[in-house]
């Protein structure tokens, strides 16, 4: 009767896991064979041979455990909100020609870029346009969207106590009905050096974001998430 190949798979994987194991194996007997001839020793000194594997491997045993903790605890800290937060709104049009602006997304993000809060709103009227082209706002997007009041408390107990940054901020703060103390805000629209990119004029996100930092943003439909970080 002939093997099939999924056995032959399996039989393979199954003799690789066991030469890693018994590597596994020949490391710690190797270590422990080590340390066992020099508790049985009765010589007072122990050879540089000796003394240099051993710490060898415990060295290196310390070392993977130290880059992962490391790394754990980097990922940690970028992730924790902290003192400085950057905030970015997309709206929808309502009323006749869809002249006025509602909520329709929010996002914030932290000092170092990472998404604190990325949230789809509930319009609170009736929307006559969703400026697809630029917010990338669709009917479908808002079909499981969260209700404005639910997320104007989330993003009111964000934003307390902390520097908000974020470009031509009053049109964010006033489609969340949510005031902030000046000293408090960042906007890079109304930065005096920012400014003179545009002789005196306010700048564009996107023209700050290539003369500045190198980088092309809102290629198309604009993402908050993008331009918040």
């Amino acid at each position: 009767m002939s093997v099939s190949s999924n056995w032959l798979k399996i039989k393979d994987k199954i003799l690789q896991e066991g030469t890693s194991n018994k590597n596994k194996r020949k490391r710690k007997e190797l270590r422990y064979n080590h340390i066992k001839h020099l508790k049985s020793s009765s010589q007072s000194t122990i050879s540089n041979d000796d003394v240099s594997t051993i710490s060898k491997l415990y060295l290196d045993n310390i070392k993977q455990d130290l880059d992962v903790s490391l790394k754990n605890k980097k990922l940690n800290h970028q992730s924790k909100i902290g003192k400085y937060i950057s905030i970015d709104c997309e709206m929808v049009g309502v009323g006749p020609e869809g002249e006025r602006s509602v909520l329709a997304r929010v996002t914030i993000v932290n000092y170092h870029g990472v998404v604190i809060l990325d949230k789809y709103v509930r319009p609170t009227e009736y929307v006559t346009d969703f400026r697809t082209d630029v917010s990338g706002i669709t009917p479908k997007l808002l079909f499981k969207s969260y209700d404005f009041k639910d997320v104007q408390l989330e993003v009111a107990n964000i934003i307390k106590d902390r520097i908000v940054i974020g470009h031509a901020l009053h049109h964010d703060f006033k489609t969340l009905m949510l005031d902030h103390p000046r000293k408090m805000i960042r906007d890079t629209s109304i930065y005096e050096p920012f400014r003179k990119i545009s002789r005196g004029k306010t700048p564009s996100l996107k023209r700050l974001a290539q003369e500045e930092l190198g980088m092309i943003i809102q290629e198309g439909k604009h993402s908050s998430v993008e331009d918040a970080q």
